[in-house]
C-alpha cells in the first residue's frame, strides 16, 4: 500500500499474493472510478499510487503508457477505467452495477458512453483559456446534461441504479464531485435556473452523501489546486493535498 505517490527512482512495494492492486493517482477521476467499484463491491485489494509528472521507472513495466488506472489480478493487468471496471463487476458478481435484464444493461452502458460529451465541456472549460461568458458556458453543459436528466425522468428513481447507485452513477460522480471547479475558474456559479437539469442537481446532492462517494470525497477546491498547478505548468504537490 502506498498513500505517498511513488516517483522516479522509487521501488514497487511488495505484492501480497492473491490480492487485487490498483495503480492510482488520489485525485484522477479515472482512477477514482475503479475505487468507486472496488469499495461499492467491497472487494480487498491495495493502492500503490502514482505521480504522474514523474513516473516511476518500473510503473512503465505495468502499463506502457504510463497511465492510471491499471489493475493487477494475479499475473493479468487491465487497463482503462471502464474495461477495469467493466471486468470487477463480472468477476465479483455479488452486488451487480448493471440490471440483469441485457436490454436495460445496454442502455445503461450506452448512457455511459455519453459521459465523454460531458467531460470534454468540463475540460475545456475548466482546463483551458477559452472565453464565454457564464452563460455559453452553461449552454455547453446543458446540451449533453440534457440525456442523463432524462434518464432520471424516465427511470422515476434518485439515482441511474434505481434505489442505490449503479456503474452509471459512479461512473458519472468524478466529475459531478468537480464540478464546484467551474465556478472557482470562472469566478461565479453557472446561472442554471430552477427548471434546468432539477433531477440532475438533487441526484449530485444525493450521490455527496452516499457512504461510498462520501469515503473517497475531495473538495472542489483541492482539486482545483491542482488545476491551478497545470495550468501555470508547475508540478503538482500531491501528497501535501
Amino acid at each position: 500500500m502506498s498513500s505517498a505517490h511513488l516517483t522516479i527512482g522509487s521501488q514497487e512495494p511488495p505484492r501480497v499474493e492473491s490480492l487485487l492492486r490498483l495503480y492510482s493517482m488520489k485525485f484522477c477521476p479515472f482512477a477514482q472510478r475503479t475505487r468507486l467499484i472496488l469499495n461499492a463491491k467491497g472487494i480487498p485489494h491495495d493502492i500503490v499510487n502514482i505521480n504522474l509528472i514523474n513516473k516511476p521507472e518500473w510503473y512503465f513495466k505495468i502499463n506502457a503508457e504510463g497511465k492510471v488506472p491499471a489493475l493487477l489480478d494475479g499475473s493479468k493487468i487491465i487497463i482503462e477505467s471502464l474495461d477495469i471496471c467493466d471486468y470487477l463487476d463480472e468477476k465479483y458478481p455479488i452486488n451487480p452495477l448493471y440490471p440483469a435484464e441485457p436490454e436495460l444493461k445496454k442502455r445503461d452502458k450506452d448512457l455511459i458512453t455519453k459521459i465523454g460529451s460531458v467531460t470534454q465541456v468540463f475540460a475545456d472549460c475548466v482546463f483551458t483559456n477559452k472565453e464565454k461568458t457564464p452563460e455559453e458556458w452553461l449552454k455547453d453543459f446543458l446540451i449533453p446534461l440534457q440525456d442523463f436528466e432524462d434518464a432520471l425522468a424516465q427511470r422515476g428513481t434518485p439515482f441511474f441504479g434505481g434505489e442505490k447507485p449503479g456503474m452509471v452513477d459512479y461512473m458519472l460522480w468524478p466529475w459531478a464531485e468537480r464540478a464546484g471547479c467551474i465556478a472557482i475558474k470562472l469566478g461565479t456559479k453557472l446561472p442554471v435556473k430552477d427548471d434546468q437539469i432539477p433531477l440532475l442537481r438533487k441526484w449530485r446532492k444525493t450521490m455527496r452523501d452516499y457512504p461510498i462517494v462520501a469515503e473517497i470525497y475531495t473538495s472542489p477546491e483541492i482539486f482545483w489546486k491542482l488545476v491551478e498547478s497545470k495550468l501555470k505548468g508547475t508540478e503538482p504537490k500531491y501528497d501535501e493535498l
